[in-house]
């Protein structure tokens, strides 16, 4: 996405008021600190020479946030060397240090989105005895190889075992229930996106903070950052975003999912911002100060209301996603691409996909994508063998597109893609089950993805055998695909 320097200035006013706004519902973050986990993200050169690289690690890097001026209600535990080391496991180490130096002055706990504070607690579980031990003895792990980040980190660690020992008697109890306010008692609040794809984290966080309140502060994306929550305290059900018009010119395209679309003898007809009317849905349009023309962002939108003038807007969910863990976004068409591409494997043992769809499991973390697929063996004694289908499952993380890819090598946001062989006739009664609770016959099509309860369980049911991807999938931040 183009930008300019300028746009930067336009981000910034935005972030100054997101803490005014919060200040109204929660007093008193002026007098503690954020523990937020916030990285940096590879970055390349586009082959006329342009910087290409995340949106936050331009915002990161920027001068606007290296410089910042000291302001009571944003301080963080992170020192910037740690947000801005490129090693992810180095950052992510000395980020959760410094957040449990500090545990009694955090005030809010968070991540950009809930993949990523969830991935956080996955961290700490995993390394809590090496982080007691540097606690302890006031030094830091020798993992951690940045000079810059070892250099700030000596200035900050102390000796601490009475620490060391409260880390070690919670972290090694068997249940982590409740453990953001157990370790950091004085929490207020998560600071987390739990709306769109991300609303399906919310029960692995109330679970690890207690059910602590979830405030989705802004609405922002990488082509324009548009608005923010002016009730960022309410349920992520009921969050609506108050549309800045100064961030870009904004358009909305009538959104009806039954229509056959648009055709070049009826085109579409764009509302603007003050003729958008409550209840109805719109896929946002805009044209930025950077370049962009009505570009259609993908976001369906449903308006729920106005502030002052202005209109509010809840997010229903990005058009034509089926599949996202964290950053990532994977349409039907890409999905059936991999599929298509991860089959050709089965044709020397004369099998073919017959059937499949699809789910992204959360509960592990980080999560992963599964792949259900109901198979036709012609040849039962030449069937394909485990190794074969975790081929598969490796030919279809090819597949995707870079940024899932960058998930998976680079970020280890994502797991390793998961393929579930059902028995046959497992599809047909997930047909059955549809037409049992009113679906037309004639019009029924496989869902290219689930979340209904009861048919996963139904699927789960008829798993005859799983299989994981062996191995990391190509990815390089040279270059983009």
């Amino acid at each position: 996405m183009p930008t300019i320097k300028e746009e930067l200035d336009r981000r910034q006013l935005l972030y100054s008021l997101l803490m005014p706004v919060m200040n109204l519902y929660v007093p008193g973050l002026d007098k503690g600190k954020g523990l937020y986990f916030l990285f940096v993200k590879s970055e390349t050169r586009t082959p006329g020479g342009l910087l290409a690289r995340p949106v936050l690690t331009s915002y990161y890097k920027s001068e606007h946030f290296k410089t910042r001026p000291y302001d009571p209600y944003n301080v963080y535990t992170s020192p910037n060397e740690a947000i801005l080391c490129p090693d992810s496991f180095q950052s992510m180490y000395t980020q959760m240090l410094c957040g449990l130096q500090d545990r009694h002055q955090v005030l809010r706990v968070g991540a950009v989105f809930a993949s990523g504070l969830l991935r956080a607690i996955r961290f700490l579980q995993l390394n809590w005895q090496q982080l007691s031990q540097d606690i302890e003895t006031g030094t830091l792990n020798q993992k951690v190889t940045d000079p810059s980040l070892r250099e700030c980190m000596g200035k900050i660690l102390k000796p601490d075992p009475e620490l060391a020992r409260f880390v070690r008697h919670e972290c090694s109890k068997e249940s982590w229930e409740g453990i953001i306010t157990r370790i950091w008692p004085n929490t207020k609040y998560l600071d987390v996106i739990v709306t769109g794809a991300m609303a399906q984290y919310i029960p692995t966080l109330d679970y690890y903070s207690g059910g602590l309140p979830k405030a989705c502060t802004m609405y922002a994306s990488s082509e324009c950052y548009f608005g923010l929550n002016l009730n960022p305290m309410c349920k992520p059900s009921e969050v609506s975003y108050t549309i800045m018009p100064n961030m870009a010119y904004f358009e909305f395209l009538p959104h009806d999912p039954n229509s056959a679309g648009f055709t070049r003898d009826s085109p579409p007809k764009l509302v603007d911002l003050v003729d958008v009317e409550i209840g109805k849905e719109y896929e946002l349009v805009i044209t930025t100060y950077a370049g962009l023309c009505r570009y259609r962002v993908g976001d369906i939108l449903r308006v729920t209301g106005f502030h002052n003038s202005a209109p509010q807007f809840h997010f229903v969910r990005r058009k034509n996603v089926l599949l996202s863990i964290d950053s990532d976004k994977t349409d039907e068409a890409e999905l059936q691409k991999a599929v298509e591409n991860a089959s050709r494997l089965l044709r020397e043992f004369n099998t073919s996909v017959v059937e499949y769809t699809s789910y992204a499991d959360t509960k592990t973390i980080p999560g992963h994508y599964v792949i259900y697929w109901e198979l036709l063996v012609k040849d039962a004694a030449n069937s394909p063998t485990d190794d074969v289908l975790k081929q598969c499952c490796l030919a279809m993380e090819e597949s995707m597109n870079s940024v899932y890819r960058q998930g998976r090598v680079a970020d280890n946001s994502i797991g390793p893609l998961e393929i579930r062989v059902v028995r046959n006739g497992t599809f047909e009664e997930l047909m059955d089950y549809a037409i049992s609770r009113g679906a037309s016959i004639n019009q029924y099509k496989v869902p290219r993805c689930v979340n209904f309860t009861p048919i996963m369980e139904l699927l789960d049911s008829r798993v005859v055998s799983t299989h994981f991807s062996p191995a990391l999938p190509h990815w390089t931040p040279e270059r983009r695909r």
